[in-house]
């Protein structure tokens, strides 16, 4: 290995042990109390080191929401790609959205903090447009085999996330611990109700 390739290595290490000290920290304490200088303590280096690989704390917030919405995008569509029939695909996509809020909780919470993401927001992180494209190229396959097939696709993807967002929500505010099987019926009523209103 030459000395360049060596100094990319290193520097991708530390990176990395960056982001690790920062989810330890978010794990402990919660997201509010990130901190640039908590991380550089954890990792035994001065705070201009950090600043080296990360601009601000809201570049690492960004990789942590980059990474949470890749996971929820490769869930969903681990789920999706086991049926055939969009609507039933609708159906496992939300129950993979609802297990993935809560077993990811802190991954949640940071992706969705500020509520819904824009439009603009979801084009400039292709992680965002990876999830939200699951999502809408399933309504579209719904509404294309429905018997209103113009029915406004952005229209429904806007429904089918609030409602899911909205439940998700709900639940955290309360804050029960995991949700219990009747919080899972409810949420099944949502969607059924939603993927029939599009296929009348």
């Amino acid at each position: 290995m030459g000395i360049a390739e060596r100094k990319i290595r290193q520097k991708e290490e530390f990176r990395a042990s960056i982001l690790e000290a920062a989810w330890h920290q978010v794990l402990t304490e919660g997201w509010q109390s990130l901190s640039i200088r908590k991380i550089a303590d954890a990792i035994e280096y001065s705070i201009p080191v950090i600043y080296n690989h990360f601009e601000n704390k809201e570049a690492i917030l960004l990789e942590f929401t980059k990474e949470g919405f890749q996971k929820l995008a490769d869930a969903m569509n681990d789920v999706k790609m086991q049926h055939n029939a969009p609507a039933k695909q609708l159906e496992v996509i939300a129950h993979a959205y609802w297990d993935f809020a809560f077993e990811h909780k802190e991954y949640y919470q940071l992706m969705f903090g500020l509520g819904i993401p824009a439009c603009e927001r979801v084009n400039q992180i292709v992680e965002m447009k990876t999830m939200t494209t699951v999502m809408i190229s399933t309504i579209e396959d719904t509404i294309k085999a429905s018997p209103d097939p113009e029915a406004d696709v952005f229209l429904k993807y806007h429904t089918y996330l609030s409602i899911l967002h909205g439940l998700v929500s709900i639940q955290m505010i309360r804050n029960e611990g995991k949700p219990n099987a009747q919080d899972r019926r409810i949420l099944q009523d949502a969607v059924s109700g939603f993927i029939k209103s599009l296929l009348v």
